[in-house]
């Protein structure tokens, strides 16, 4: 995925781990208080669940059938 292609938070997402897939690399999030509402479903009428999350979130990359460190 070329930088012309990332116009969205999910195609960025997806570029960063492409980019890191494979190098045993681990990125670290601290959350305090953040607030993310979690759609039921599509449309106008979606009901939300509202997800409140304080803490540290880590994701690892690694490549299929690899432990990672």
């Amino acid at each position: 995925m070329t930088a012309q292609q990332m116009t969205t938070w999910p195609d960025l997402a997806v570029g960063l781990f492409e980019k890191l897939n494979g190098m045993n690399a681990q990125i670290s999030y601290e959350f305090v208080d953040m607030h993310v509402k979690i759609p039921s479903g599509t449309g106008p009428d979606a009901q939300h669940a509202e997800w409140v999350l304080h803490g540290t979130l880590n994701i690892r990359t690694s490549k299929l059938n690899q432990v990672p460190n």
